[in-house]
């Protein structure tokens, strides 16, 4: 069965290694929007350990809202401080100067609704991985799906389990030591071209 996924914010390296999983995989996209979720978080390997970006959305917990309706709250400069972050994260990183002017352009350019965006920011990790992969999107919401596996529940924050992923050098591991499971993108700036090998060798807890 094939596996079934949200489209999240430079998604967790879980969500990649389902999606290596099989040939092509299925993103949910007839959901409700839920709050803190990876669906608008994602988290970077800072210097001082774990570190949270969260794009703001507009959103209101009186009347249900399909997730691929929420838009982007352009109040604040969001893109611009989430980059600086990027930035200081990973800027020595081994592959970050071959990946930079790919990435960039996602924080410079206004984007209106979260999906669209989260979806342009899988597009460009799977050119810069150069990624063959298939995928479909539901049309309606299925609570059981019959026809997928259904890794859903990756996109929970607050109830993350603890992935037992192999360890890999990350910038600041000798502070902090090795944090797994943080966004694609701290995989993508440390192992570049082996990042795809290296999910394929992972296994997941749900």
């Amino acid at each position: 069965m094939t596996p079934l996924l949200h489209p999240t914010y430079f998604s967790s390296i879980a969500h990649y290694v389902a999606m290596l999983k099989n040939d092509n995989f299925t993103f949910e996209v007839s959901d409700n929007y839920q709050k803190q979720t990876y669906r608008n978080r994602m988290h970077i390997y800072g210097a001082n350990g774990l570190l949270s970006l969260s794009t703001p959305v507009v959103f209101s917990q009186k009347n249900r809202q399909l997730y691929k309706d929420i838009k982007v709250a352009n109040t604040t400069n969001w893109q611009d401080l989430h980059w600086k972050s990027i930035l200081s994260a990973y800027s020595s990183s081994p592959f970050f100067e071959y990946y930079e002017h790919d990435l960039q352009p996602l924080f410079e350019n206004k984007v209106d609704f979260l999906m669209d965006f989260n979806f342009k920011c899988f597009e460009t990790i799977l050119e810069c991985l150069q990624l063959d992969v298939k995928y479909n999107k539901t049309e309606i919401f299925n609570l059981q799906p019959e026809q997928h596996t259904d890794y859903r529940a990756l996109v929970n924050n607050r109830k993350e389990v603890v992935q037992n992923f192999s360890p890999y050098t990350q910038v600041f591991d000798d502070k902090h030591g090795f944090i797994p499971n943080l966004s694609i993108l701290d995989l993508l700036f440390n192992e570049g071209p082996n990042a795809e090998l290296y999910l394929a060798a992972q296994q997941i807890s749900l």
